[in-house]
């Protein structure tokens, strides 16, 4: 019961974003539907794990590095996971009557809003692990998830300028502090020896070192959070649609930052220093933001502000600590996202009702729209913390906690707890009250723009009624942070107690701030203008101008000076290195073996190797570079062949050829004229060509015949993987290095070629088709593709066929015999590149694999991942092959079953797609200038 508490959740809330885009695959319109009802699941599935008790899992990934999936389901992750779970769901809700209108207004076709419902899920399940998990690394992991998909739900109107740039903000922000984060987590797990959170609460001591890396993670979590002076980001985020305003940006996103500092608590309250740091930013965020949101006129912004504010007294109450900080922040956590989650759909169907966004321009509405007016009022009750609401005891908890302090924080809490009201108050009736602005129509909004916010206010004025299981919630979740008990008590007294006074004082002194508006609003507006000259937007926008002007200049020198930027590398790594082996104290002789007959054809092809190497410093012609080039790799495969290396050979010989053909293939891309323009250069340049190259090469040489002059004492990693190899149930020792031995990195490596495949279709994917149309109209005559000879056509299509056999059998027999995955998956790749080579690409492209390159190679990435995750299932360690070493492994026919053969099948899927996708961009792009050049009466050389 306790894994079913634990992974239901988790595993349901993972699962959504993936199923919502198969579902959206076939039909987009399924997308809701599935995803809607996964995240309901997982939302149950929760509740239903909190309830029973819930459990822990953990399980070491990475035993060496320390690295574990750890995840437990107590009080701190149900709360937050029901957050993400509850709001997701309704939000989704909403969605699905906004988005279509959404999608509409934009001219853009529903099969967009598949992308949308994947992105919103893929959020809800990243914040239900951030919430679970018990790891250092995995909630880095979790984190930047979240990271990644908020940049595309704020870019998601992406022909918007005002979009993007806020995707990019929020990106920058999030993302660098991120990585503070990390480093905050090396220093603890440097200093203690693990990550995990519950260890370290134990192990780590007040000091110097806890308050700097305590900084780094604290610095990560107001980034988040949108605290002081990273507040910026949010209200431009709110250039995202309405939906991912109320999810993320009231109960999510941000309060992945406050989930944070709640569950590193244990470690963070241990030093005064950071219990002040986050006092001092609570205390200043929710200021500035009160303030800010009193001179926004615009309905998202006013509220982002808010939210600034609100999270403002979430990391205020855990600085101050005590009996009220952790539970009493959990409590205002749920308070907040209930209100201010309505009030951003209230926002969203106000505008679509209306078209407008502005209070200016806005009133009157409770006559057209009362069941939103009464809805979202009862929000607004909430957040402005009135009786029979639940947020009126966020604020008593809230007073409390200040109380436990002095009069002095008391004070404070009253002060800011009436600019909420005020701006709640200004919010909620400009929008509904007043009369109505002369010419504004108001529309009929579906009924599902307004069924999410009624939803939402009863919850809250439930909440306000009736708080017992709020309020359990809120002391399960302070318990995980604090460490013992933290009762609360959400009940009405019949006594005048402290908090109530401070709540009436609160009414009066708001009331006082809304009539008195006229008096201080030139004021508060000359402070916000003046934030923008002078705070921390303004410097982030010189920054970014900065690093772009260095993208600039850097991108001139990589492209337009190529080989300056090559010897500028060159030349000081050779002195760096050339020094280092000069000061390298008691080095030994450099080392010459005897020489025999039977090493002059190993010497006859190194000197080779040179010959050529040299020759392509003299080669004019780009083409003759390229094969000079080639020939050198290719005589490399021979001096590997001497050394009895057949799979080294085999994957040399291959690669060689693919990257021949692709680089001639590239070079029609350029103009004749710009590389006859390269290929000429002046002596005095050749010259210092030569030079750099020469100093290089030669110190390269006496490096590698010093290092290699000094072999190492004992056994070498070479003969422990041949010891080894039988163990791995492998005769190949190649294939048992890539698929078993060091099969992190070839996981690492395949990922970043799955990436560059992402790369090169982004690039060349969206060529443009030629506009220009020829005489008499219709489409533009294709250029005639060159006449392929018959022998040639008839050989490609005889050899098509058998390379993805000789591919497959290279497969099968990677772990016998010579071969394994990558090299079948070139050789695979090579029987595609004949047909484009014989054919063209017209007719290539109706072959499936290249139809189908990109899925191909996403799948291989998919199945490597997945046999290397399987393990962690049932307790083993990441990447762990079955059968284990010195088990007997399983037949089927003549071949061993073995999980280290379906990974190395996830490397050939990925190599095959991969290759056989550049080749497709690329004659793509070729095909199409070529055809651009026919419409224009010309052909580009």
């Amino acid at each position: 019961m306790a894994l079913f508490a634990v992974l239901a959740p988790l595993v349901l809330a993972l699962l959504a974003a993936p199923a919502a885009l198969l579902a959206g695959a076939s039909k987009p319109a399924h997308a809701a539907p599935v995803g809607t009802a996964l995240a309901a699941l997982a939302f149950a599935a929760t509740l239903a794990g909190w309830l029973s008790g819930g459990g822990s899992v953990d399980v070491a990934w990475v035993p060496s590095w320390d690295l574990r999936f750890a995840v437990k389901m107590d009080g701190l992750a149900a709360l937050y996971s029901l957050l993400a779970t509850g709001i997701g769901l309704v939000v989704l809700v909403y969605s699905a009557g906004y988005l279509p209108l959404h999608l509409e207004h934009q001219g853009r076709p529903a099969s967009e809003g598949v992308g949308f419902y994947f992105f919103v899920l893929l959020f809800m399940g990243s914040m239900v692990g951030l919430a679970m998990a018990q790891d250092l690394i995995l909630i880095f992991l979790f984190w930047d998830l979240t990271a990644i998909a908020s940049y595309y739900l704020i870019g998601y109107d992406r022909h918007r300028e005002e979009s993007r740039a806020s995707a990019m903000m929020s990106l920058l922000i999030t993302g660098i502090t991120a990585v503070l984060l990390l480093v905050g987590a090396l220093l603890l797990y440097a200093s203690h020896g693990t990550f995990s959170v519950p260890e370290l609460a134990g192990r780590v001591e007040p000091g110097a070192l806890l308050a700097s890396a305590g900084l780094l993670v604290l610095l990560a979590a107001f980034a988040k959070s949108a605290q002081a002076p990273f507040h910026f980001w949010l209200p431009r985020a709110m250039a995202a649609p309405t939906p991912v305003s109320a999810y993320l940006h009231s109960a999510a996103m941000v309060a992945a930052g406050v989930l944070l500092i709640g569950r590193l608590y244990p470690i963070l309250a241990q030093s005064e220093a950071l219990l002040a740091v986050m006092s001092a930013v609570g205390l200043l965020s929710m200021g500035l933001g009160g303030v800010l949101a009193l001179t926004r006129d615009t309905l998202k912004q006013l509220l982002a502000y808010s939210t600034v504010a609100q999270y403002g007294y979430v990391v205020f109450m855990y600085g101050l600590g005590g009996r009220y900080g952790a539970a009493g922040a959990a409590f205002y956590v749920i308070a907040h996202a209930l209100a201010k989650s309505a009030l951003f759909l209230s926002a969203g169907a106000v505008t679509e009702a209306t078209g407008e966004d502005r209070l200016s321009r806005l009133g009157g509405l409770w006559s057209k729209m009362p069941l939103l007016a009464a809805s979202s009022g009862l929000a607004a009750a909430g957040l402005a913390a009135l009786p029979l609401t639940i947020g009126f005891f966020k604020d008593e908890f809230f007073f409390a906690a200040t109380l436990e302090r002095g009069a002095l924080f008391g004070g404070l809490a009253v002060l800011s707890a009436s600019v909420t009201l005020a701006y709640t108050w200004r919010f909620w009736s400009g929008i509904f009250l007043g009369e109505p602005l002369p010419g504004g129509g108001v529309r009929r909004v579906p009924a599902l723009l307004v069924a999410p916010v009624v939803a939402l206010g009863g919850v809250a004025l439930a909440g306000g009624v009736f708080a017992i299981p709020f309020e359990r919630l809120a002391e399960a979740a302070g318990e995980a942070s604090f460490g013992s008990p933290t009762p609360l008590d959400a009940t009405y007294h019949a006594e005048v107690l402290p908090e109530y006074v401070m709540a009436l004082a609160t009414y009066a002194l708001g009331a006082a701030i809304v009539v008195s508006r006229p008096a201080w609003a030139r004021a508060a507006l000359g402070f916000s203008r003046l934030g923008k000259v002078v705070g921390p937007e303004r410097v982030y926008g010189l920054t970014v101008h900065g690093l772009n002007l260095l993208s600039d200049y850097v991108h001139r020198l990589e492209i337009r000076n190529l080989r300056g930027r090559v010897a500028f590398v060159l030349l000081p790594t050779a002195a760096l290195v050339g020094a280092a082996v000069l000061m390298t104290p008691g080095a030994a002789p450099y080392w010459v073996g005897p020489f025999s007959a039977e090493d002059a054809p190993l010497m006859l092809a190194m000197l080779t190797v040179a010959v050529v190497s040299v020759a392509t410093t003299l080669a004019r012609r780009h083409v003759t570079l390229a094969l000079a080039t080639s020939s050198a790799g290719f005589v490399l495969a021979v001096i590997y062949a001497f050394y009895a290396a057949p799979n080294v050979v085999l994957v040399a010989v291959l690669i060689e050829t693919m990257l021949t053909l692709l680089l001639v293939a590239t070079l029609r891309l350029i103009p004749y004229e710009a590389l006859h323009r390269q290929a000429m250069l002046p002596p005095a340049r050749l010259a210092r060509k030569v030079f750099v190259t020469a100093v290089a090469g030669a110190l390269a040489f006496v490096v590698a015949w010093g290092a290699l002059s000094q072999p190492p004492p004992g056994q070498t990693i070479a003969e422990e993987h041949i010891r080894l190899a039988p163990e791995a149930h492998a005769a190949n020792v190649v294939t048992a290095i890539l698929a078993d031995f060091r099969a992190l990195d070839t996981l690492g490596e395949i990922t970043v070629v799955a990436l560059v495949l992402l790369g090169v279709a982004t690039l060349l994917g969206q060529v443009p088709r030629p506009q220009m149309h020829a005489a008499g109209g219709g489409r533009p005559a294709a250029a005639p593709q060159p006449a392929a000879r018959v022998v040639t056509r008839a050989i490609a299509r005889l050899l098509y066929l058998p390379a993805l056999l000789v591919a497959a059998a290279i497969l099968v027999k990677g772990f016998v015999e010579t071969g394994d995955g990558f090299s079948a998956g070139v050789v695979g790749a090579l029987g595609v590149l004949l047909r484009y080579l014989a054919y063209g690409h017209d007719e290539a492209r109706k072959l499936l694999p290249v139809r189908y390159a990109t899925a191909i190679a996403f799948a291989g990435l998919l199945v490597a991942l997945s046999v290397a995750a399987a393990p962690l299932l049932f307790g083993g360690a990441l990447l762990t092959h079955y059968p284990p070493p010195g088990a007997e492994p399983l037949h089927l026919g003549t071949l061993e079953v073995m999980t280290a053969v379906l990974f190395d099948f996830g490397v050939f899927l990925l190599v095959f797609g991969f290759a056989v996708g550049v080749v497709s961009y690329f004659a793509r792009t070729i095909a199409v200038r070529e055809r651009y050049a026919t419409a224009r009466g010309g052909r580009e050389r």
